[in-house]
């Protein structure tokens, strides 16, 4: 019985069947002329014996969890014109020379681990159109492309390095390039991809490329343009009606200006210029724009003078990022025109405001980041309008917001009450923005925004009057920071209630009575700070509570229990271990003060969500000596640490079972 043709349909790759594959020849399987089984789960290597199948001319085996190398005999078919291996975790090399696939038309192997040089029998498939081998660890040079008939070529997220192939300007047909995240340099100039008339994807992003005269692209087809993390140096002066994502992030542009040409790309959805110490005034045309464009960013440049854009009311922003600017005046009131509108980060400006609350109606709005600037008066908000109903993350810290922090706004904030049990990948619920989060006067940008990230800052203001127990209900809170303003009174026990706060700061406030019992329940309570304040009586015992440190109290002189040196006499009090005592004393007081929320949070493991953005935090900051300097010891203070942790909860289980 033959079968010429085997193939499944789709399985949304969930791995919904099993299988394996034969060991020695197959059955029939010289008839066999195509193979599609995505998504089916062998969890093996792909065997030697499928060189047997002499007539396969399609196999498409992507998301099969394949493992090990890729046999040899499968180089040596001569009827393959389709070959999809993606998406596995196959090793090894690509052997430097075969006799077969000479009939190869696509060939896709990104997403493994393969390693080495790519050979050169590759760039001479004549009948090659797409080339897939990104997010492997292919090194080396690239060679000379000998074929005119790629469409398609992928490699980013490989270790390549050199000059990019001279060859690559004769690949007429070529219309997506995909180079990102290698470790290309030299200098391009300006007529390289000039022939590429059918160019329309050109991504060289997080390389070392210089360069010269941008790139006169005019007569392209060209929609996406990535250039970010390399060595630009000037602004294309010419239009391109056509492009639909412009990224030159990072990159060295020196005090030049947005020229006006920007204001004729008339398709632009994505304009991303962060980092590229541009300066003068945000083009005015950019609101126009704005009923086509979805993301705009151009955080940490030397844009100045007032945010005079204005917003049509067909806008479709999305995205909006003029954080580390010099931008001076009011916030534009025309943003709330923006209804799509789901981060606005205007911190560390100039801007000179009161509480822009007429934001609260813009339904999708999710991240509100006002930090650093000249915000001044009371906030006021009305109980009767539903405001800011997806709002998770609102920074408001560095101003100087007055009278109290009214409960009118706690009535709000409907997404900061409900607690989402399952957080989503990287790839399903992040937004692909970055917002700059200060702790402790470290600047630290967070890359991805995950949605069930929740936090509210407030420091550094001047709110007086006493913490409403109604922000109790904010149960979604991971992190809340009322430090360094002028609250009076007590703590309120409703803060007992938000279950998953993992960081809480109330420092440098005028806070007096008891710490209340309800905060003993906190489990994911990874830092605390209450000190400066006036409080008085005895810290709460429990599991969690034992894991701080003096610095969380110090200056509430009435305070007393573990782990100040006043005992509350027959409170909780956990034995002392001779390891950890000697690491606190000699390690702890000099290390604690100049670690972030972010490092201290490694060395508890409590904190999901917190513990699960840390990556992003470090990767982003820009004080790397200060990270390197603390790495050896901050190792060895979390092992002490977590085994002491465990090693008072456990006595806390025994006295309680005691009891």
């Amino acid at each position: 019985m033959n079968f010429p043709k085997m193939k499944l349909g789709p399985l949304s790759f969930k791995f919904i069947l099993n299988g394996y594959f034969p060991k020695t020849k197959w059955n029939s399987s010289a008839s066999i002329m195509e193979l599609e089984l995505p998504g089916v789960n062998f969890s093996s290597n792909l065997p030697e014996s499928i060189g047997c199948l002499t007539s396969l001319v399609y196999l498409s085996l992507g998301y099969c969890n394949l493992s090990g190398p890729i046999p040899k005999s499968l180089w040596d078919l001569t009827h393959v014109e389709y070959l999809n291996l993606g998406n596995n975790h196959l090793e090894g090399s690509i052997p430097l020379f075969t006799s077969g696939l000479q009939n190869l038309k696509t060939l896709s192997l990104s997403g493994n681990s393969l390693n080495g040089a790519i050979p050169s029998w590759i760039f001479s498939l004549p009948s090659l159109t797409y080339l897939g081998l990104g997010s492997n660890s292919f090194s080396g040079q690239l060679e000379d492309f000998q074929s005119n008939l790629l469409v398609d070529i992928s490699l980013e997220g490989n270790k390549l390095q050199g000059y990019l192939p001279k060859s690559i300007r004769n690949l007429v047909n070529l219309e997506m390039l995909h180079f990102s995240s290698n470790n290309f340099s030299g200098k391009i100039n300006v007529s390289f991809f000039s022939n590429l008339k059918k160019l329309e994807e050109l991504n060289l992003s997080h390389n070392s490329i210089s360069l010269i005269n941008f790139l006169n692209l005019s007569h392209n087809k060209l929609s996406v343009l990535n250039l970010s993390y390399n060595m630009l140096t000037s602004f294309d002066q010419n239009s391109r009606p056509h492009l639909y994502s412009v990224d030159l992030r990072s990159n060295s542009i020196q005090g030049g200006e947005i020229p006006s040409s920007v204001c004729n790309l008339t398709s632009l959805r994505v304009l991303y210029l962060a980092r590229n110490n541009l300066k003068g005034a945000i083009p005015q045309c950019l609101g126009n724009m704005s009923d086509q464009l979805e993301f705009l960013d151009m955080q940490h440049n030397s844009f100045s003078g007032d945010l005079q854009t204005t917003f049509g009311l067909r806008s479709g922003l999305k995205s909006f990022n003029l954080h580390g600017n010099k931008l001076e005046g009011k916030i534009p009131r025309s943003l709330a025109n923006c209804k799509q509108l789901e981060v606005l980060d205007l911190g560390n400006n100039h801007l000179n405001d009161t509480f822009p609350m007429w934001l609260g109606i813009l339904p999708k709005l999710r991240v509100l980041s006002l930090r650093s600037n000249k915000l001044h008066g009371p906030i006021r908000a009305s109980r009767s309008m539903k405001l800011f109903p997806k709002l998770r993350m609102l920074d408001l810290s560095c101003n100087a917001f007055t009278a109290e922090i009214l409960t009118s706004l706690f009535h709000n904030l409907k997404a900061m009450k409900r607690i989402y049990q399952t957080a989503k990948g990287p790839n399903d619920d992040y937004y692909e923005d970055s917002v700059t989060v200060v702790t402790k006067g470290q600047e630290l940008e967070v890359v991805r925004i995950l949605s069930l990230y929740t936090t509210m800052d407030l420091s550094i203001n001047k709110f007086e009057g006493q913490i409403r127990s109604m922000i109790g209900d904010l149960i979604a809170l991971r992190v809340l920071n009322l430090s360094h303003n002028g609250l009076q009174g007590h703590i309120p026990t409703s803060l007992g209630k938000l279950s998953v706060v993992e960081s809480f700061d109330l420092s440098f406030n005028q806070l007096s009575g008891d710490i209340p019992e309800t905060l003993a329940s906190l489990t994911s309570l990874a830092v605390l700070n209450l000190s400066r304040n006036n409080l008085q009586g005895c810290i709460p015992g429990g599991p969690q509570f034992a894991t701080f440190q003096n610095n969380s109290y110090e200056g509430n002189d009435g305070l007393r229990g573990f782990p100040l040196s006043k005992d509350c006499g027959s409170s909780w009090r956990p034995e002392s271990d001779s390891t950890t005592g000697v690491l606190d004393q000699e390690n702890n007081s000099m290390l604690l003060s100049e670690l972030s929320w972010k490092v201290v949070l490694m060395g508890y493991g409590s904190g999901l969500f917190i513990g699960s953005s840390i990556a992003y935090f470090l990767l982003s900051s820009r004080n790397s000596n200060w990270l390197s300097r603390i790495a050896d010891d901050l190792e060895y203070i979390i092992i002490v640490r977590r085994r002491k942790k465990q090693l008072g909860q456990r006595r806390y289980r025994r006295r309680n079972n005691d009891v």
